[in-house]
This record gives C-alpha cells, structure tokens and sequence, in this order.
C-alpha cells in the first residue's frame, strides 16, 4: 500500500465518521423537525461523500463505479427527501411557526387552498 495515500484515506475517512456522528447528536439534540433535517441532510451527506471518497482511495479500480453511482444518488436523493419531511412535518403541524424568520411556505399554502396560482393569478 501507498504510505501518504493511506494517510489522506484515513483522514477522510475519519472526518466522514466525525461527521456522520456530529449528524446523530444533532438528530437528537435539535429542539423541532427543520433543525434536524439541516443536520440529517447536510452534515449526513458530507459524512457520507468523505467516507467514499476514502473508501475509493483504497479499494481497487473496478470497485470505483459502484462507489459514484451511491455518490450520485445521494446527491440526487437526499434533497428531494429532505424536502418532502420538511413540508410534511409544516403541514401536520411539527414545526414551531413562531421560530421562523420568513415563513414563505404559509403564503404559497394560503394561495393554493384559494385557487389562486403561484404568480397571483386564479387557476
């Protein structure tokens, strides 16, 4: 094995792990469902992408595409989800209102139940 990549692969690999675990404190420390999205969505992903590309500097070339492909669908999926909880949980009621700064989504609701289109117009 390759001495200073084995040191840049354990670096990274390590620093996936920190922030996979910094993303579980905040999944359970974080006071309404907005904040641990940010943890589970951002900090998770990085945790995520930081261990592949580790794991990539280590396994051999032919187990390298397996590894982008879970890259991408990652970097594909993880927002839409994120996206699909945070709605969820605003609409069923799991999200302090009184803690946002700009709560955009209430007028886009407000619009939508009215009949009215996103640019003012009725539909």
């Amino acid at each position: 094995m390759n001495g200073p990549l084995d040191v840049v692969a354990a670096v990274l690999m390590l620093t996936g792990a920190a922030f996979c675990l910094l993303t579980a404190v905040g999944v359970l420390r974080f006071p309404d469902p907005i904040c641990r999205l940010h943890a589970a969505a951002k900090a998770q992903t990085l945790g995520v992408l930081l261990l592949l590309l580790g794991t990539c500097l280590q396994v051999p070339g032919r187990h390298v595409t397996p590894l982008v492909l879970v890259v991408v669908f990652q970097l594909a999926t993880v927002p839409v989800l994120g996206q699909v909880i945070g709605r969820t949980a605003y609409r069923t009621g799991g999200v302090h209102r009184g803690g946002l700064v700009m709560d955009e989504l209430a007028e886009r609701l407000a619009a939508d139940e009215s009949g009215e289109r996103g640019d003012g117009r009725r539909g």
